[in-house]
C-alpha cells in the first residue's frame, strides 16, 4: 500500500547551526552509547561551542601553504574551514588530540600545537583579540578533560585498527598478500590460508573488484595516497586540503574506496561514537518479521545480480542483514526502492558496519527524503533539476517542452541510485566518490553536463523513448575516446568519461550547495501539494466503500483528517508509517494509517460545530477567535462506536463508514443513531444510568445556546423519560397502599427501548427539531484551508522575525493582552453557540406529556432567561452565533462592538440586562469608554598518466594570507612550547 508521511509538510530549513554541522559532516542526532550499567554516558553536547578566527600550518615545513579561516570548538569535534570554505576543512573528534601546547611566538602572536594520534603536528594561530583567544583556549581546555572523563581517548586505538589506511602507511607492507587491484589473495604460496585482518573491507576483498586494475592504475593511486596519509592525516585525522579533493577526482584506489567514503561522509564518527551498535540490531532482529522485511526479501536477487558477490549466499545474507538492520533503526521510512542497489554497490568496498552507518548518513543526512515512501526528496530535485536546465540549458530546455519529452524519465534513476545503475559501475563509482567528497551539487553537475555533451543529439529526439536509447548509447560508450579523430595523441587518450567530469566541475561549478538550497525552497510548497493532491485521490479511489459520499465529500473528509494529523501525528504504535492509503487486494496485508483518540478530538472538531469550543475575544488591544478542542464523554464515546473493529483506533475508511451513518439521516434514524451511540451493551435497551449519560450529552451540545430554551428540553426530556420508563415497568401492588406500581429496577438494568426513546423524543418540540435538522446541521464538512509550509527567512531580520514569531510567543503575547484588558475592565469572550437555531432567549411552547399534562408557562421575558457565564475579574461572557464571526470578517473594531452599536445585534438585546448585574466598573469601561478608536489593535500573525589528471582539475585556491601573515606562519614552525 502506498504511504504518505505528514513529514514532509512539517519540514523546516536546517538552522544555521545544522547547516555548520552538515559543512563539516557532524551529526548530533546520533544515540548515544550506552555503558555497562544501561545508563548513558557523558555527552560532550552540553559543552560550549565557540568559533575564532585563525591562520592553520601544517607542522612538516614545505609540504602545504599556510591557510586563513576559522576554527570551530564543536565538542566533542574540533574543525577548520578556510576563508573560501572549499580549499582547507578538517574534523577532528577531540579524543584523538594528543597534546596541545602554546607556543613561544613573536610579540602578539597567539599559536598553538596540536598533535594527533598519527603524531600529525597542526599549528593554529588564533588572530582574534587575546581575551577571546584566551576564552576558546579555556574552552578547549574542558572538551578535552571531558573527553577523557568519558574514556573515548581508550578507544581510538582499537578504532582506527579497523581501517584500511593504518596498514597502508605503516612500516609493514600488506602488498605481499594483495592482488594488483586491491582484493586479497586466500593463501600462501605454500597452500597456507592468510589469517583474517583486522581492518574492515567489503565483498571486493573475496570477489574482486570491478573494472581492470591496470587500466585504472590502482597502483598509482596507492602510491599517491599513501604519501598524502603520511603527512595530512588519515581516518579520523584526515586534513582535506585542495590536493584531496583532486585525488578524490581522479578515482579513490579500490582499496581505500570504503574507507575514504566514510570518512569524507562522516560516518565514520559515528561508527566510531556508536561501537556495537549495528551488531546487537542484527541480534535483535533475528526471527523477526515485519512488511518491509518482506519487501527486502523480494529485491535481493534483484541487487547488482552481475556482479560476483551477489551469486553467492554470502554476499545476499551480508545484504539482507544491512537492510534489515536499518529499516529497523528507522521505522518511519523502512525500505524503499533503490536502497538495495545502493546498499549492494556500497558493500564490495565497505564491510557492514561500515555500510549501515554510511547508509544511515546518505538517506538522512545527504539526500533526506530520497528514500522514503513519498520520495519527496527526490521529485524535489527533479524540479530543481528542470529548472536548473532551463536556466543553463534553455534551448535544450524548450525543444522537451516542444516535444514533450520528460526530463525526468532518464534523470531520476540518474540521482536515485547515484548512477549506479545508469552507467557502468567503473565510472559510477567515481561519481559516487566525487559526491561524497563535494556533496549532493556533483549529481546536478554532472547531469547538466550530460545534456550538455549530448546537445546536438538531444534536438534531434522527438519522443521519451529516443532520449532513453540516447542516454543508454552514451553510457556505453564512456570508456571511449572524446577525440579519436585528433592528431594529439594526449587529446586522443581523453575519455569520454574525463570529458564528462571535466565539463561537470569546469563549466557548471557555479551550480554551489546554496545554489541547491534556494532552488529546494522555490519549488518545496510545489512539491508537497501534488504529493497531498496524488494521495488524496488515491486513498478515495481505494476506499471500500464511499457510502451515500459524493467524491468532493470525501475529499472534504480527506481534507480535514490529514489537517488532524498534522496537528496531533498519531502514535507510531497506533500508525506505523503514516499513511491515508488503502489496498484493494485481500491478499496484501499491509499497513495502514490508524489514528488514536487525540487526533480524532482533533479532526472531530473540524467538522462538528459541538466538539469544539469557539471564543470571540474583544479586549483594548486586539479582536481574535480562539478554537479550542473540546472535551468530554461523548466525543469519547462516538470514538468507539465507530471503531467496529475494536482496535482502539480509526481509519480513513472507518470515518467515512462513520460519517455516512449520520450525515444523510431523516429523524428517524437520526433518534436511532443517538440511541445506539448510548446503548453500550447493544442490547437494544438504556439502563437508568445510560439515560442520565444521554442526557449529560444533549447538555454538553447544548452548552452555549441562548437561553434557557434548550436545557428546558433536556429537563422535560428526563422528566418525560422516566415517566414513560415506569410507566413501560411491569406493575405490581403495593402491600400497604393496594396501588398499582413498577417493579424496582436496578440502575444498569434494561430500562427503556427505542419505540420509547423515540416517543419522549417526539414528545418535546425542541428535541424533535435538532434530531430532524440540527443534530445533521451540525456536521459540517467545509473546505479546509491550505495548510502553510514553513517559510525561510534569510538574513539577519528575517531570522529575528523567524524567531520572534513562534507559535509559543504568540500565546504568550495573547495571554498578556487578555490580562491588561481585563485589568482597564475592557475584555470580553464570546462563545459561539453550536447549534444557533434560537438567538432569543425566548422558550418555545412545548407539547403535553402524552400520560399526564404539563401545565403551560408564560413566555419568561428575555432579560432574565439569559445563560451567562458568572463574572470573572473584569470579563464579560456570553453566547452569539455566526453573526458576531461576520462582524470580525466585515472589519468591526472592538470598539464598535462592545459599545452602543454592539447592543443592536439580536444576542446582546438578549443579555443587556444581565450585563447590569456585573461588576460595574466592567461594563463601564467597556461600555462607555469613547477612547477605543485611539488603541492600537494588534494582529498576530501565523509568520565541486594519474597527475596530469590531477593537475586537469588543478583550481586556485587562496588562503587569504598577505606574504608577511605567511612569513609569521613559517617562524611558528620553529618555534618552541612555552
Amino acid at each position: 500500500m502506498s504511504t504518505i508521511s505528514t513529514q514532509v509538510r512539517n519540514f523546516k530549513d536546517p538552522t544555521k547551526d545544522q547547516l555548520l554541522h552538515a559543512f563539516f559532516s557532524i551529526y548530533e542526532s546520533t544515540p548515544m552509547r550506552c555503558s555497562k550499567d544501561g545508563e548513558k554516558s557523558a555527552s560532550s553536547g552540553d559543552l560550549d561551542k565557540m568559533e575564532i578566527n585563525a591562520v592553520l600550518t601544517l607542522g612538516e615545513p614545505g609540504v602545504e601553504d599556510a591557510y586563513a579561516g576559522k576554527l570551530h570548538l564543536i565538542p566533542p569535534y574540533l574543525a577548520f574551514s578556510s576563508l573560501d570554505r572549499k580549499s582547507v576543512r578538517f574534523t577532528i573528534p577531540l579524543s584523538t588530540v594528543r597534546r596541545v601546547e602554546r607556543l613561544n611566538a613573536r610579540a602578539g602572536v597567539y599559536a598553538l600545537s596540536l598533535v594527533t594520534w598519527h603524531a600529525m603536528k597542526i599549528i593554529v594561530q588564533l588572530t582574534s583579540l587575546r581575551p577571546t583567544a584566551d576564552a576558546f583556549c579555556s574552552l578547549l581546555r574542558e572538551a578535552l578533560k571531558a573527553e577523557l572523563q568519558r574514556g573515548q581517548m581508550k578507544l581510538v586505538k582499537g578504532f582506527v585498527k579497523t581501517c584500511y589506511s593504518e596498514y597502508l602507511v605503516s612500516s609493514f607492507s600488506v602488498v605481499d598478500n594483495e592482488r594488483e587491484d586491491g582484493s586479497l589473495i586466500p593463501e600462501t604460496k605454500e597452500g597456507t590460508p592468510i589469517p583474517e585482518p583486522e581492518y574492515h573491507g567489503g565483498l571486493g576483498l573475496k570477489f574482486k573488484f570491478p573494472g581492470d586494475p591496470k587500466k585504472l592504475r590502482e597502483a598509482s593511486k596507492i602510491k599517491l595516497w599513501t604519501t598524502y596519509l603520511r603527512t595530512h592525516g588519515r581516518n579520523l585525522t584526515l586534513l582535506r586540503y585542495p590536493q584531496c579533493t583532486r585525488l578524490v577526482q581522479v578515482g579513490l584506489p579500490n582499496r581505500l574506496r570504503g574507507e575514504m567514503w566514510e570518512t569524507l561522509s562522516g560516518s565514520m564518527y559515528l561508527r566510531y561514537a556508536n561501537p556495537g551498535l549495528y551488531a546487537d540490531i542484527v541480534e535483535i532482529i533475528k526471527g523477526k518479521n515485519s512488511t518491509s522485511f518482506e519487501d527486502i526479501e523480494k529485491d535481493l536477487h534483484r541487487s547488482l545480480p552481475e556482479y560476483a558477490g551477489y551469486q553467492s549466499e554470502e554476499g545476499i545474507s551480508a545484504l539482507r542483514r544491512v537492510l534489515q538492520a536499518y529499516s529497523h533503526k528507522n521505522p518511519d521510512i523502512g525500505y524503499c526502492q533503490a536502497m538495495n542497489i545502493l546498499s549492494a554497490a556500497i558493500l564490495i568496498y565497505m564491510s557492514e558496519e561500515q555500510t549501515f552507518w554510511l547508509l544511515e548518513v546518505l538517506c538522512d543526512r545527504l539526500l533526506p527524503g530520497y528514500y522514503s515512501p513519498t520520495m519527496h526528496g527526490t521529485l524535489l530535485d527533479q524540479r530543481v533539476f528542470e529548472s536548473l536546465v532551463a536556466r543553463c540549458l534553455p534551448t535544450l530546455h524548450e525543444h522537451f517542452q516542444a516535444v514533450d519529452v520528460q526530463l525526468s524519465v532518464a534523470s531520476l534513476p540518474w540521482f536515485l541510485s547515484l548512477f549506479i545503475n545508469s552507467m557502468p559501475m567503473v565510472f559510477a563509482f567515481r561519481i559516487v566518490d566525487c559526491f561524497f567528497c563535494m556533496g549532493p551539487r556533483v549529481l546536478f553537475q554532472v547531469g547538466l553536463a550530460i545534456l550538455k555533451i549530448n546537445g546536438e543529439k538531444l534536438l534531434q529526439i522527438q519522443d521519451d523513448g529516443g532520449f532513453l536509447n540516447l542516454m543508454r548509447e552514451y553510457f556505453a560508450s564512456l570508456g571511449d575516446s572524446a577525440h579519436p579523430d585528433s592528431s594529439d595523441p594526449r587529446a586522443r587518450a581523453i575519455t569520454r568519461f574525463q570529458e564528462l567530469l571535466l565539463v561537470s566541475f569546469r563549466e557548471f561549478s557555479v551550480i554551489s550547495e546554496d545554489t541547491i538550497l534556494s532552488e529546494r525552497r522555490k519549488f518545496r510548497n510545489e512539491i508537497v501539494n501534488n504529493i497531498e493532491n496524488f494521495s488524496k485521490r488515491g486513498a478515495i479511489r481505494n476506499l471500500k466503500t464511499l457510502g451515500r459520499f459524493s467524491k468532493d465529500q470525501a475529499g472534504l473528509i480527506y481534507d480535514a483528517l490529514y489537517k488532524a494529523m498534522c496537528e496531533e501525528p498519531p502514535l507510531p504504535a497506533v500508525a506505523p508509517p503514516p499513511s491515508l492509503i488503502q489496498s484493494n487486494d485481500p491478499n496484501q496485508d499491509r499497513p495502514e494509517t490508524r489514528f488514536g483518540l487525540p487526533t480524532f478530538k482533533v479532526f472531530l472538531s473540524e467538522i462538528l460545530t459541538w466538539a469544539r469550543s469557539e471564543k470571540i475575544i474583544f479586549n483594548a488591544f486586539q479582536q481574535r477567535i480562539d478554537r479550542e478542542v473540546a472535551e468530554h464523554e461523548l466525543i469519547d464515546r462516538l470514538f468507539f462506536f465507530w471503531d467496529t473493529s475494536c482496535r482502539g483506533s480509526l481509519s480513513f475508511q472507518d470515518v467515512v463508514s462513520g460519517l455516512d451513518g449520520i450525515m444523510f439521516s431523516d429523524l428517524m434514524e437520526s433518534i436511532e443513531w443517538f440511541f445506539n451511540l448510548h446503548d453500550k451493551d447493544k442490547d437494544g435497551y438504556l439502563s437508568k444510568d445510560e439515560v442520565l449519560t444521554l442526557s449529560e450529552s444533549l447538555l454538553f451540545i447544548f452548552r452555549y445556546e441562548i437561553g434557557d430554551t434548550y436545557l428546558g428540553a433536556v429537563s422535560r426530556f428526563m422528566s418525560n423519560a422516566f415517566e414513560y420508563g415506569d410507566a413501560l415497568l411491569p406493575q405490581e401492588t403495593d402491600p400497604d397502599t393496594g396501588e398499582s406500581v413498577p417493579v424496582q429496577i436496578s440502575n444498569n438494568q434494561p430500562y427503556m427501548n427505542l419505540a420509547t426513546f423515540r416517543m419522549v423524543v417526539l414528545a418535546d418540540e425542541i428535541l424533535e427539531s435538532f434530531f430532524e435538522t440540527d443534530l445533521v446541521a451540525s456536521f459540517r464538512l467545509e473546505t479546509v484551508p491550505d495548510l502553510e509550509l514553513p517559510t525561510h527567512n534569510s538574513g539577519f531580520l528575517g531570522d529575528l522575525w523567524s524567531n520572534i514569531a513562534t507559535a509559543d510567543n504568540k500565546k504568550m503575547f495573547h495571554k498578556l493582552s487578555d490580562e491588561l484588558g481585563k485589568t482597564i475592565g475592557k475584555h470580553q469572550v464570546i462563545y459561539r453557540p453550536t447549534i444557533g437555531r434560537y438567538t432569543r432567549a425566548v422558550e418555545p411552547q412545548a407539547r403535553e406529556s402524552l400520560l399526564s399534562p404539563i401545565p403551560s408557562k408564560p413566555s419568561i421575558p428575555t432579560g432574565e432567561t439569559s445563560i451567562l457565564s458568572p463574572s470573572k475579574a473584569s470579563s464579560s461572557t456570553l453566547t452569539v452565533d455566526t453573526f458576531a464571526d461576520n462582524a470580525l470578517e466585515d472589519g468591526l473594531s472592538s470598539a464598535a462592538l462592545s459599545s452602543a452599536g454592539f447592543t443592536s445585534l439580536p444576542h446582546v438585546k438578549a443579555v443587556s440586562v444581565a450585563f447590569l448585574e456585573r461588576t460595574p466598573f466592567a461594563i463601564d469601561d467597556v461600555g462607555d469608554d469613547e477612547d477605543d478608536s485611539d488603541l492600537d489593535l494588534v494582529h498576530g500573525e501565523d509568520d565541486t598518466q594519474v597527475m596530469d589528471e590531477v593537475d586537469a582539475f588543478l583550481e586556485a585556491n587562496d588562503s587569504g594570507l598577505s606574504e608577511a601573515d605567511k612569513e609569521v606562519a613559517k617562524d611558528l614552525l620553529n618555534a618552541e612550547p612555552m
